[in-house]
């Protein structure tokens, strides 16, 4: 497996916690949205730092944050333009009114900052609508087939055709899940606010408020609070796994793990990680096991009948804890040589988190292609990047063969220690509370909101003696050097397009803070070109055969544009304008010159995204809210129909 490069130290952790955001600039009285809530609450609104996602109070966050999530949404998937006078207004005619929202910060990236809305026919002293008034409105106006005032078209699922189906009852219930939780996570980090010193345990752990672009971004249906305690990331939850014996004739296993040359078996993988003490029949496979799945799967027929039968042994939980990362499913153990990718059947976002045999294989069919000579290629180009190897794997299948879904593991090699400063992009840029610098324990200072990236921004920027903005624009010229360049490479020498949101993408920072290489993590998101099929099966004979991976270039070229330009670098680049770290359109003009460069300059790429981004005046995009709306489950189905995607305007041509 390739080292991780290793940071020479980390950053002073006092410095990490005096670092903070530029003060947003004053609103107006008019902007101000109208609360219930006395003199003090209406003074402290109207102050020159009033930001929603600063109050005392941890449920005006959460609802302030769904709001803005919710407007985000229909913003980008309406394709709306800036409004002139500072105010959005949404026409919503099935409801016989309209949204008036202030807009604090207009991003040519999308993500906006808004303040909480009003209904326009709402009576002087009415109160702002909260996120399920907002969700049901928009849910009401989209099932229509109306609330589009703008070129945006959805074509990709045929359902959509007709608009969603559903009345947004799903969606307003995901809501007040996803707000509910939210408040815990605030209080929460509220009080414990400093971060564990493994960086990439931290950055799995940041992200309290979640996607800036998802309807109901921490939404977790079917888990209690005592569950969630124990196994969400924003709560820094932990557990033992739950193991199960495994007869060999319904153990269905693969592996590409090899230590010094030599394989490595994955039913020795998991043995080795449940440690002494397993009470582990002779001939059998240990299998972890989620917990929270453990209860879902049992009472299966299909589990309960090889239960029955002596094919699957409950052996009880078992070893050291473990701790979700940001997928929640995924598990890391400081230290441990792999991350476990389990299956788990909550509902989380749009989707139950079962793994899919095909995934399975895709993840070892990866890394074996990458050690048919491509990483060699790639490494020499570009020795700060490689993926995050999926390397073995074990799962379940019924005595006729057929595979149990949610008995599985996917074993995901865990290339970094301690002190290695890597974790994921989405991380890096979430803001989350932290104590305000200098406040006294118990006063009543409120907290701040800052992400790590505004942290290392302001300090650099300090250190140097040079101004935020230019700071911010070297860390963004690096950042696309070390990582977006590498994955266009991959694109363009091997025809693999990489699903590489920033969930997936995991950043490398030097001891100051700047960016030095990258990791991706997934075994779903692999795009193999279906022109370049002869070439990948040169390459390693047989590709494709189980994991299901070569799609048309047609539907590669739109996701491969969605994950890397619009989640990654369009939402990197956003993040920097709405923390007031840096001018969008000064990091928008330098990303066309970096495309100009990869498509024509003389290390020119042929990978055909640059020039797709640079000339093409609309991209297509993503659409979490109908989505959701449609009652789509993105892990299911054929690769082109498993989301809505909506026509937008590119900003890289605004």
């Amino acid at each position: 497996m390739n080292a991780t490069p290793t940071p020479d130290g980390r950053p002073d952790t006092h410095e990490r916690a005096a670092c903070g955001t530029q003060t947003p600039p004053a609103l107006g009285a008019d902007a101000v949205p109208r609360q219930k809530g006395g003199v003090r609450e209406t003074e402290w609104l109207r102050g020159a730092t009033a930001d929603l996602l600063e109050h005392p109070a941890a449920h005006t966050v959460a609802q302030a944050a769904a709001v803005e999530n919710l407007l985000r949404c229909w913003v980008r998937e309406n394709n709306l333009p800036a409004p002139t006078d500072g105010t959005l207004r949404i026409p919503l005619p099935a409801s016989g009114t309209s949204l008036l929202t202030p807009v604090h910060h207009w991003s040519p990236t999308g993500w906006h900052r808004f303040g909480l809305p009003h209904l326009a026919d709402a009576p002087e002293g009415a109160p702002p609508a909260d996120a399920v008034t907002v969700a049901a409105l928009l849910a009401r106006q989209a099932s229509t087939g109306d609330g589009t005032t703008s070129t945006a078209e959805v074509t990709s699922t045929p359902v959509s055709e007709t608009g969603p189906a559903g009345d947004g009852a799903d969606l307003v219930g995901r809501v007040v899940d996803s707000v509910r939780r939210t408040v815990v996570f605030i209080n929460d980090r509220r009080e414990r606010s400093a971060d564990t010193p493994d960086f990439f345990l931290a950055a799995e752990q940041a992200l309290v408020l979640g996607h800036p672009w998802h309807p109901t971004p921490k939404s977790r249906e079917g888990l209690s609070e005592a569950e969630a305690r124990l196994y969400s990331p924003e709560l820094r939850g932990s557990f033992p796994l739950h193991w199960m014996a495994v007869a060999p004739p319904v153990l269905a296993a693969d592996s590409a793990w090899t230590e010094r040359g030599r394989p490595v078996p994955a039913q020795q993988l998991t043995a080795r990680l449940a440690g002494a003490g397993l009470s582990l029949p002779d001939g059998y496979a240990a299998l972890p096991l989620h917990p929270w799945q453990l209860a879902d799967v049992r009472h299966r027929p299909e589990t309960a009948a090889l239960l029955d039968a002596g094919l699957l042994r409950d052996l009880g939980p078992h070893g050291s804890a473990w701790h979700p990362t940001s997928s929640v499913r995924t598990l890391y153990r400081s230290g441990s040589p792999a991350m476990l990718k389990l299956s788990l059947g909550l509902r989380i976002t749009n989707s139950r988190r079962e793994n899919l045999r095909k995934e399975l294989h895709r993840g070892v069919e990866v890394h074996r292609l990458l050690r048919s000579g491509l990483s060699k290629q790639w490494q020499s180009a570009h020795p700060g990047f490689d993926i995050v190897r999926d390397p073995a794997w074990l799962a379940v299948n019924a005595p006729d063969g057929t595979p149990l879904a949610g008995l599985d593991v996917m074993i995901r090699h865990n290339p970094f220690g301690p002190t290695d400063d890597a974790g994921c992009v989405a991380g890096l840029v979430s803001p989350r509370p932290h104590a305000r610098p200098g406040a006294r324990s118990g006063s009543e200072d409120r907290p701040v909101m800052r992400s790590r990236l505004a942290e290392i921004v302001t300090r650099l920027a300090g250190r140097t003696s040079r101004p935020r903005g230019a700071v911010a624009a070297e860390w963004f010229l690096r950042y696309l050097e070390h990582v977006v360049r590498p994955v266009l490479w991959l694109d363009s020498e091997a025809g693999i397009a990489l699903e590489a949101h920033q969930q997936n993408t995991l950043l490398l920072l030097d001891p100051e803070g700047w960016p030095t290489g990258g990791r991706y993590r997934d075994n779903q998101g692999y795009y193999f070109r279906a022109s370049r099929r002869a070439e990948l099966d040169a390459r390693l004979p047989g590709i494709g055969e189980h994991s299901d991976t070569f799609v048309s270039d047609e539907v590669t070229d739109e996701r491969f544009a969605y994950y890397l330009a619009i989640n990654n670098v369009f939402g990197l680049i956003g993040a920097f304008g709405s923390q007031h770290l840096a001018d969008e359109r000064l990091l928008l003009a330098a990303f066309r010159r970096f495309l100009t460069d990869v498509a024509h300059g003389p290390a020119r790429l042929r990978t055909p995204l640059p020039a797709h981004l640079l000339d093409s005046p609309v991209l297509r995009c993503k659409a979490n809210l109908l989505t959701r709306l449609h009652g789509l489950d993105e892990l299911v189905g054929p690769v082109d129909t498993q989301s809505v995607y909506v026509t937008l305007a590119n900003p890289l041509h605004s």
